[in-house]
């Protein structure tokens, strides 16, 4: 298992693969990239230690917000990468990193690689 665990959260398979392959080109091979398009999975992908993660709100399921609010309570970073604005996500979590679709290159790359220079608390 590799020391670098990037989740992503995406239900539109092209955005998933512009985000996976910005992610990739980032951290090169040696990052395990995760990549789910629903709650459940996101869920489960989310209990394993990860870097970072990079979320979706509205996917197969419903909104990631449960999700994220673990990821928070847990210190793992993560950014919300959606169409949504950002006063539709709950006033716990807007402090949270919000990439608004459509989203730059730079803007994940910069996110993540910021991300997996600074260990989580998890």
């Amino acid at each position: 298992m590799s020391d670098i665990r990037v989740l992503i959260v995406e239900d539109d398979p092209f955005i998933a693969m512009d985000i996976e392959s910005a992610v990739a080109e980032q951290l090169g091979a040696s990052a395990e990239l995760i990549v789910v398009e629903s709650v459940t999975q996101a869920r489960r992908a989310s209990a394993a230690k990860l870097s970072c993660a990079l979320l979706d709100i509205d996917v197969v399921g419903g909104k990631t917000f449960d999700v994220a609010a673990d990821l928070l309570q847990s210190g793992t970073p993560f950014a919300f990468v959606s169409g949504s604005t950002p006063s539709d996500v709950p006033e716990a979590l807007r402090t949270v990193r919000f990439l608004r679709k459509p989203f730059s290159i730079r803007e994940i790359a910069n996110f993540v690689s910021d991300a997996v220079a600074t260990p989580s608390k998890a």
